[in-house]
């Protein structure tokens, strides 16, 4: 099993988080983003891989190179789609799992909100992320890797 982290946008509170689990379960761990990244250097367990610039190129990468059986986080709802289809456990930083049954449904409303945005409707941005979001993706990894470990 190994953890893959789509880390363009994910909060410095999820790889931290992130960080700690894989020295803890000894968990091979890659990080993933077209900007440069910085692994802690005293950390046996987790990469960076850096790609070409360009959209949904880190996203292209994770979907190649993930396996059957591992683990992911991503706030990308098509690549949670493409790695549910394939067999991998994702979750995303907020501690949501996407599974075979949500996946689609999540899909279809991110794809109805990208076409209001196309047709100049103000949607919204994310809410921002809070210390109950950090604590709830905590809890889902902690309870994804237990699972997946079994």
């Amino acid at each position: 099993m190994k953890l893959w982290i789509d880390a363009d946008a994910a909060p410095r509170d999820v790889k931290e988080i992130v960080y700690r689990a894989a020295r803890r379960l000894k968990l091979e761990t890659a990080l993933v983003a077209n900007s440069r990244l910085l692994a802690p250097l005293d950390h046996p367990f987790v990469t960076t891989v850096q790609v070409q610039g360009g959209p949904d190129v880190a996203d292209r990468h994770i979907a190649e190179h993930a396996s059957p059986g591992d683990v992911a986080v991503t706030a990308d709802i098509p690549l949670a789609a493409r790695l549910v289809e394939k067999g991998v456990t994702v979750i995303d930083p907020r501690g949501q799992e996407y599974t075979e049954d949500n996946v689609g449904e999540r899909l279809a409303v991110r794809d109805f909100m990208d076409s209001l945005r196309g047709a100049g409707v103000e949607t919204g941005g994310p809410r921002p992320y809070t210390p109950k979001d950090r604590q709830a993706f905590a809890a889902a990894l902690d309870r994804v890797l237990t699972r997946k470990r079994r």
